[in-house]
């Protein structure tokens, strides 16, 4: 039986321009990638998140999948889940474990030659996304160029901004700039919003009420994710979509808070990789839910593509951009879908190592 040899490494990005949002605000981005290897062949998943997540992929994972067959994806996560028990499986050691499991996916299908979509099995060929930036930290103009280049330019008819900004203390700027957004994008386009749970209830609700005319369809994480009752109170009282779930980590996060939103949000880089992913999909298809894809939209792509239940993939602006700078055979979401690349086996990316490692950190 042959064995899998486990490596990750860490690269840390700039931003275009500062961002920010309700709660947080960053200058870089740190993607995690995560190299599985037998027979020859590689497959490459990852993450973002600090540069630690590297040793508990090495430390930890490694061990315990170096005599797993690669053809046993199920059998290498239960290994790597179980080693994780007293690392603690949320935070650092999910998104480790989330690209490894991806990785080990793409490694099946490259030893199988085929697209990792075909794997998994193919419900669609193309997956509908959303531009999903707006940054707190974005004036005027540079707010309108970014929506207007997604709607009128790339024909993606559903966009993002951030609200709730400074922790929900300046709730006049956050309708400004909806404001704004609608009139950049028209009436023909979806207007979303995402507090990153800057809220206290009565105010997320009072912030939709006052949006009324703007038609906002998408109301993310209005109050804390953390906050379940909260965000059922919410939906229960506004007229957009309430959705929330990027933070989690493990299958009962889903099946505790699929009863308090319309709309499941993963990450395919947190939840526990693509084996999980499908795990939180049919958790969200039994409550009567879609699932939505949260950022790395060419992390997320393949898995998207076998998900019957999906809404949409979040074409979020910063990982958009580093996914295209380091990985050959990114590709556009133009019409506002992206095409899933069924002639090229596994992910169908080829990460760009010479050109990725100036912005090596670990």
């Amino acid at each position: 039986m042959t064995g899998i040899r486990l490596t990750a490494e860490a690269y840390e990005v700039p931003t275009d321009a500062p961002e920010a949002d309700g709660t947080l605000a960053w200058t870089s981005t740190t993607l995690v990638l995560v190299r599985v290897e037998a027979d020859g062949r590689a497959g490459i998943g990852w993450t973002y998140g600090p540069p630690a997540v590297v040793p508990v992929a090495t430390g930890l994972l490694a061990p315990v999948v170096a005599t797993v067959d690669p053809d046993d994806v199920p059998a290498a996560w239960t290994a790597m889940r179980r080693r994780l028990r007293n690392a603690g499986r949320p935070g650092i050691a999910g998104l480790a474990l989330s690209a490894a499991d991806c990785a080990l996916w793409d490694l099946k299908a490259r030893r199988h030659e085929l697209s990792l979509s075909r794997l998994l099995g193919t419900v669609r060929h193309e997956v509908p996304v959303y531009g999903s930036g707006g940054f707190t930290t974005y004036d005027d103009e540079r707010q309108h160029r970014q929506l207007a280049g997604w709607v009128h330019e790339q024909g993606i008819p559903r966009v993002k901004i951030k609200i709730g900004e400074s922790f929900g203390s300046d709730v006049r700027r956050d309708l400004a700039r909806m404001s704004a957004a609608r009139r950049t994008i028209g009436d023909d386009a979806e207007l979303y919003v995402d507090a990153n749970g800057a809220y206290q209830r009565k105010q997320a609700v009072r912030v939709a009420h006052a949006a009324a005319d703007l038609d906002v369809r998408w109301y993310e994480e209005p109050v804390s994710s953390d906050d379940l009752p909260g965000l059922g109170l919410v939906r229960d009282r506004v007229r957009p979509d309430v959705a929330a779930g990027e933070y989690g980590y493990d299958l009962v996060y889903f099946h505790r808070m699929a009863p308090y939103v319309d709309c499941l949000q993963a990450d395919v880089t947190r939840c526990g990789g693509i084996s999980a992913f499908l795990r939180a999909a049919a958790v969200a298809d039994a409550a009567g839910l879609e699932v939505s894809g949260h950022c790395a939209p060419h992390q997320h792509l393949a898995v998207a593509a076998t998900t019957p239940n999906l809404r949409h993939l979040e074409w979020f602006h910063d990982h958009v951009r580093i996914e295209s700078m380091l990985f050959d055979g990114a590709g556009p979401a133009d019409g506002g879908r992206l095409r899933v690349p069924l002639d090229r086996p596994g992910n169908g990316l080829e990460f760009r190592a010479d050109g990725a490692q100036r912005y090596r950190v670990a």
